[in-house]
């Protein structure tokens, strides 16, 4: 949203930040395509696969610990010994999201990209090498880096500074509204992504018609 009194010169877009599951994916969540996978390779149920994983999420959203570290207990709370690698083929089963993809490309030579995730370390290590997704995206702000979520504003400095920008040069395009409230409030514009819908030219012509984010 623009700010009341904002000068037209400090308003304009330069660069455009993506939220990273349900906006670049078609999925709500990580811990949504995690979980389905994991419960489909070993026919558990989702909700005792995601009992066993919830304890430790925000400890690994925020880099305080690994998948590798809490593997055996997870395990021990399923009662089943599975491998790490299920997690690198959970990770790999992330269904992209192609439209969205294209239209970041489309914005790339007019607009700096990037990415802002609240998200463990190796899933997007992994995703960014799968998918080449440092040739598009820079910088590419994970949680687990910074130690910091959407909710605080310290993981979009992190971004801004990647940018070498001021908040009100940049856009920031979440599906969850409560992840808009932290970038409203340091000054950037922001977008809200219905992932249900997934109308990805609706997006680009709200980008275009109300921020002149065209390609």
């Amino acid at each position: 949203m623009r700010r009341p009194g904002q000068a037209d010169g400090e308003s304009r877009i330069r660069a455009v930040l993506f939220d990273f599951d349900g906006v670049l994916t078609t999925d709500p969540s990580g811990s949504f395509t995690t979980v389905r996978h994991v419960a489909l390779a070993t026919g558990l149920p989702e909700r005792h696969v995601w009992e066993a994983l919830a304890p430790y999420n925000e400890d690994l959203l925020l880099g305080r610990t690994t998948h590798a570290a809490v593997w055996p207990a997870v395990c021990a709370r399923l009662g089943r010994e599975l491998p790490l690698d299920l997690l690198t083929q959970a990770f790999d089963a992330t269904p992209m999201n192609r439209a969205m993809l294209d239209l970041a490309a489309s914005l790339r030579p007019k607009f700096s990209l990037g990415i802002v995730t609240d998200n463990k370390r190796d899933r997007i290590e992994r995703l960014a090498a799968l998918h080449a997704l440092d040739a598009l995206f820079s910088p590419i702000v994970v949680s687990a880096d910074c130690g910091s979520g959407k909710s605080d504003r310290a993981i979009f400095d992190v971004a801004l500074r990647g940018l070498g920008l001021p908040p009100t040069a940049v856009m920031f395009i979440d599906n969850t509204r409560r992840n808009l409230v932290a970038a409203e409030a340091i000054g950037m514009h922001t977008l809200h992504f219905d992932d249900a819908r997934n109308d990805v030219p609706a997006l680009a012509a709200t980008l275009r018609m109300r921020f002149g984010i065209t390609p």
